[in-house]
């Protein structure tokens, strides 16, 4: 399935999937890192369409998409195997253009309708033990230099909140906040404003070991950090006094984690802990949904396969007719 380059005398499907691009960004608000899979799918897509000779999206039949996924799977000269993740996300793509150019009186029928996307090997999600969370924390060090501050308030945070590793890098300073609930009294909570995936917000309570390190950054470390660069709202800041970045953040991480002993820890590693270990703790799955910031509770749900897990190795070990009798 050699790529090629559209037919130029078919402009049409050009515009097609630039109206399904637009109708993405601004109807539907899909993140960025969403819309470069996308059209890097599509553009795959409408090569594979050109090599065929289909010159329009109302000629392409649902053979042709289900030998654009095989295609995708097998792959060829010029492209390794997709796994199922990655096929899939091309085949949901091209099935959102069919659905969109139908919808849009582009063509009459969606040849893309019965194709369904490869079903992914489930993977359970890689939580560590709270000891070894509490390793990976303690590895940072309680010196006073302000990057130490710096990496223990920013590893605090995305155990203590479930982040994702961009959304905290993302945060501006005025992110968190000091609230105080209604009906609690003069009680108050710091919560922090995260921005995820499609420019979605959720408030996320900041517990007290969070709250602790950040206050000690932002008092004796922030400050310091922010003399080297030119202003910014940003709450992490690198050497230079700039936003923190993916990359920084996630070397911070795999560093603390070198200096722990733990291995194969990924920037999703306590967003992962941080959501088993509030379900091993009685936390509602809907509560850790809302959280987490997923959009639906079958995501979450993912989590409970792992608490399952443990529930019954514990079982195992410790009661006493858990075992087969020999």
């Amino acid at each position: 399935m050699a790529e090629q380059t559209p037919d130029p005398a078919a402009p049409a499907l050009g515009s097609a999937v630039r109206g399904y691009l637009d109708h993405l960004t601004v109807e539907r608000g899909l993140a960025d890192n969403t819309l470069v899979s996308y059209r890097r799918d599509l553009r795959r897509y409408l090569g594979f369409l050109a090599a065929r000779g289909i010159g329009g999206l109302d000629r392409v039949r649902a053979e042709d998409v289900a030998a654009f996924l095989r295609g995708l799977r097998e792959g060829d000269a010029d492209h390794p195997p997709l796994g199922a993740n990655s096929a899939g996300r091309a085949v949901v793509a091209v099935r959102g253009l069919h659905r969109f150019a139908l919808r849009e009186g582009i063509t009459g029928h969606d040849p893309a309708r019965q194709v369904r996307p490869p079903t992914p090997a489930r993977r359970l999600p890689k939580a560590i033990a709270l000891d070894q969370v509490e390793s990976l924390l303690a590895a940072v060090g309680d010196g006073q230099d302000p990057r130490a501050l710096r990496d223990r308030a920013l590893l605090e945070l995305l155990y203590g909140t479930g982040a994702r590793i961009s959304e905290a890098v993302g945060l501006d300073v005025d992110d968190i906040e000091r609230l105080r609930p209604a009906g609690h009294g003069d009680a108050e909570v710091d919560v922090t404003r995260f921005r995820g995936k499609g420019g979605k917000e959720r408030l996320v309570p900041v517990g007290r070991f969070a709250r602790g390190a950040l206050e000690a950054y932002l008092v004796r470390a922030r400050p310091r950090l922010a003399a080297a660069g030119r202003g910014t709202p940003a709450l992490f800041l690198n050497a230079r006094g700039g936003r923190l970045t993916r990359q920084g953040a996630w070397a911070v991480l795999r560093a603390a984690a070198g200096r722990a002993g733990l291995s194969d820890v990924s920037p999703h590693t306590l967003r992962h802990s941080f959501a088993t270990h509030l379900l091993d703790g009685g936390a509602d799955v809907r509560v850790v949904q809302e959280l987490l910031g997923h959009a639906s509770v079958a995501t979450t749900q993912v989590y409970t396969l792992v608490t399952v897990d443990r529930l019954r190795e514990v079982y195992a070990a410790a009661h006493p007719r858990a075992r087969v009798s020999r």
